[in-house]
């Protein structure tokens, strides 16, 4: 059974917001970003385990898959694939809203 996969909206305004710092300077760059984002994020639906357990949390039922040079947080929940942040790799993450808010 395939899993929707869907962002909460924090988590779409970090996408959408790293699609537009790639974009004022390379537009075709983002929309090829843009393209493997979905191709990988796609596949979480199949293969919601696929990500790998986020090293700075390993205690919560987190999982992140990497599209250089961004990070995708995400969790399984009630039959969906909740991306909860998404972050660029120099950046070190915080526990994600998610958590702290219930």
């Amino acid at each position: 059974m395939t899993l929707k996969v869907r962002f909460t909206p924090p988590a779409r305004a970090q996408f959408l917001a790293a699609l537009a710092y790639i974009r004022a300077d390379r537009p075709f760059a983002a929309r090829a970003f843009q393209q493997r984002v979905n191709a990988v994020l796609a596949r979480l639906g199949d293969f919601p385990d696929s990500g790998r357990v986020v090293p700075e949390f390993p205690d919560l039922q987190f999982r992140d898959v990497i599209v250089d040079p961004y990070r995708f947080f995400y969790r399984v929940k009630g039959g969906t694939v909740w991306v909860v942040a998404t972050w660029h790799g120099a950046q070190i993450p915080d526990v994600p809203a998610e958590v702290i808010g219930g």
